[in-house]
């Protein structure tokens, strides 16, 4: 993982002219065409020339003493999944190659023009954001960063977002979050990864993958690159955030249901570490119960929201051409097919009574507090074989999706020692609470001691 600025540092450094926006997007555009780089994989289309003029607009502003807004001229990165006027959204297949261009820009985008910030190009994704891990068999895989000679996947489905990131391609990206898709790369990576609120940050112009669980969030190198990313996504002023949040006296809940269960040895130690840190800070860490975590198998049995609303949206794709489908993504959406409106029915209200019961839960605490994912991050070969692919997809996605099915937010930010495999400690807020957990997780950032972030732009 190369070092680079936080967001708030290049805004800095653009403000006083210590760089430009024109030396940060070539520094990307170099790392991107490295022949021994990721850049062919992390990017499905690039902008570079629209990049560069933008790029040059925004230094001419702020040399006729303009300031334009802070992020302005800051290079970042964007999943193929969000609209881009004249441009196709493939979504990371190639069954939607000959689509039209989308007419316009997601809404989010619009947003992110308006503050300045240019969009380098389009990142690569599990096809249609269906899976936990991130492999692409159309467009290839980007390699995690920690550890390339032994292949490890980036995790999914917002693997070029992070990939993106990590290697200095974009200073930070928009990925989409529908079962941990922001989270489990920031995870595996060493990034921070934020799944607001869903209906926070609109979709409009985003190709879903579920409806009822879709969210669009920022991964980053820091809880505040991603403070500041939200406000702009979610359209709210780009203030501090909340005071007093200070770790000393916050009530941290452990569930001890589900979550705790198989983690490996890295992310045990890792996990065991950040919660003694907290504790020597004067958090109060509890664990808890939560039987509704439990019982959501049950209600998932038979594919959940995911597979019904999927398969809703594919359904003519796969009568048409189901052989150009992945086809360990189209065996997922085909379980909707078998689902009845009494048996989404059901999930729907179940979802609705289980939520309630998780936040009774939450309640008494300031978050919850669990390991993004139980295993660091295994090597693509080890995903070969068809039972192992579906057990390892599932226990990526089985913490993170806990949060989608529930209506919550949390944030994904790195608690490893640096040098060692990038482990995630997730941090879990109620529904409506995106930018109390926001402030929470720059206090446990700083407890944690995650690694440094490089300061030269």
């Amino acid at each position: 993982m190369t070092d680079a600025p936080s967001l708030r540092h290049l805004a800095h450094a653009l403000d006083t002219g210590e760089t430009t926006s024109r030396a940060l997007v070539e520094t990307c555009l170099e790392r991107i065409a490295d022949p021994a780089g990721e850049g062919q994989r992390v990017y499905l289309k690039l902008h570079a020339t629209a990049a560069r003029q933008a790029a040059d607009a925004f230094d001419q502003l702020r040399q006729s003493g303009l300031h334009p807004h802070p992020l302005a001229g800051v290079p970042i990165s964007i999943k193929d999944l969000l609209d881009e006027a004249g441009q196709v959204t493939r979504a990371g297949s190639r069954l939607l190659a000959d689509a039209a261009p989308a007419e316009r820009d997601a809404l989010v985008v619009t947003r992110l023009r308006a503050a300045g910030l240019i969009v380098l190009g389009r990142t690569n994704m599990t096809e249609f954001a269906f899976s936990g891990v991130g492999l692409n068999p159309h467009h290839g895989t980007p390699l995690n960063p920690w550890d390339r000679a032994t292949g490890r996947i980036p995790g999914g489905s917002s693997s070029g977002a992070a990939v993106s990131v990590t290697d200095g391609m974009a200073y930070a990206a928009i990925g989409t979050d529908t079962g941990g898709s922001c989270r489990i790369p920031a995870a595996v990576c060493g990034l921070v990864g934020f799944k607001p609120t869903a209906r926070r940050v609109p979709r409009d112009g985003v190709f879903p993958l579920a409806y009822s669980l879709d969210s669009v969030g920022p991964l980053a190198r820091t809880v505040d690159d991603c403070a500041m990313l939200d406000a702009i996504l979610s359209g709210t002023p780009m203030e501090p955030l909340p005071a007093g949040s200070d770790v000393a006296g916050l009530r941290l809940g452990v569930p001890t249901t589900v979550g705790l269960d198989g983690m490996d040895a890295d992310v045990t130690a890792a996990f065991t570490r950040a919660l003694d840190r907290l504790s020597q800070a004067g958090a109060r860490i509890i664990e808890v119960p939560v039987p509704a975590i439990a019982a959501l198998a049950d209600l998932n049995a038979q594919g959940g929201l995911s597979a019904a609303e999927s398969y809703a949206i594919h359904r003519t794709r796969l009568a048409e051409a189901a052989e150009a489908f992945d086809p360990r993504v189209r065996v997922r959406i085909e379980r909707g097919a078998a689902m009845g409106a009494a048996d989404l029915v059901d999930v729907q209200r179940g979802r609705i009574d289980l939520s309630r019961q998780f936040h009774d839960a939450l309640a008494p605490f300031d978050a919850f507090v669990w390991p993004t994912v139980p295993t660091v991050a295994p090597p693509v070969d080890a995903l070969r074989a068809e039972a192992d692919y579906v057990a390892i997809n599932m226990r990526m996605l089985r913490n993170p999706s806990v949060v989608n099915m529930m209506d919550a937010c949390a944030l994904s930010l790195p608690c490893h020692t640096p040098g060692d495999a990038p482990v995630g400690l997730m941090l879990i807020g109620p529904h409506g609470g995106d930018r109390r957990l926001l402030a929470l997780a720059q206090a446990v950032e700083g407890a944690v001691g995650t690694a440094a972030i490089g300061q030269a732009p």
